[in-house]
């Protein structure tokens, strides 16, 4: 005998629905955008990345769109928003804001590991302590890689990192 699944969160279900269908519109935006790039003689055109990730974006927006759409006939009532949800979402809009205006100034490094700071606190991380060191380390990784590996420079702010 099995045992039934509970039934999904109508909330839930509607995000996630509504979620899929910005990333069907974000997909149309990007696969168009990809063809419109010029045609290069190398072996690899600017479109070779865009492309796909157009295609995988409407891929993963349509399978979202259709499970939403399948849960949503069982879907039941949920609780109500959780305490402090409006303030944690406004905090966290508010840190991707504060990101992309100090990027230019203070360098790639230190703000993304303010911006993984803030989101992790605002979602409950135990230790600040830890969040900052993991931030940075994880900053300072994808910083390396760009910029020594690939060969893409992120932005250095003054300290040059």
């Amino acid at each position: 005998m099995t045992e039934t699944e509970p039934a999904p969160d109508r909330r839930t279900v509607l995000s996630s629905g509504a979620f899929g269908a910005v990333m069907l519109v974000a997909s149309v935006l990007v696969i168009v955008d990809a063809v419109r790039l010029p045609d290069t003689s190398g072996a690899v055109g600017p479109a070779a990345v865009p492309l796909p990730v157009g295609v995988l974006l409407g891929v993963v927006g349509g399978g979202l769109l259709v499970q939403a759409r399948l849960q949503l006939a069982r879907a039941a009532d949920g609780e109500p928003w959780q305490r402090g949800a409006g303030p944690r979402v406004l905090g966290m809009v508010a840190a991707l804001v504060a990101f992309a205006l100090l990027l230019p100034v203070l360098g790639y490094v230190l703000t993304s590991t303010a911006l993984f700071v803030a989101a992790a606190m605002l979602l409950g991380a135990p230790s600040f302590w830890r969040t900052v060191a993991y931030g940075w380390a994880l900053a300072a990784i994808v910083f390396l890689v760009f910029d020594r590996v690939i060969g893409l420079s992120l932005p250095t702010g003054p300290w040059g990192f």
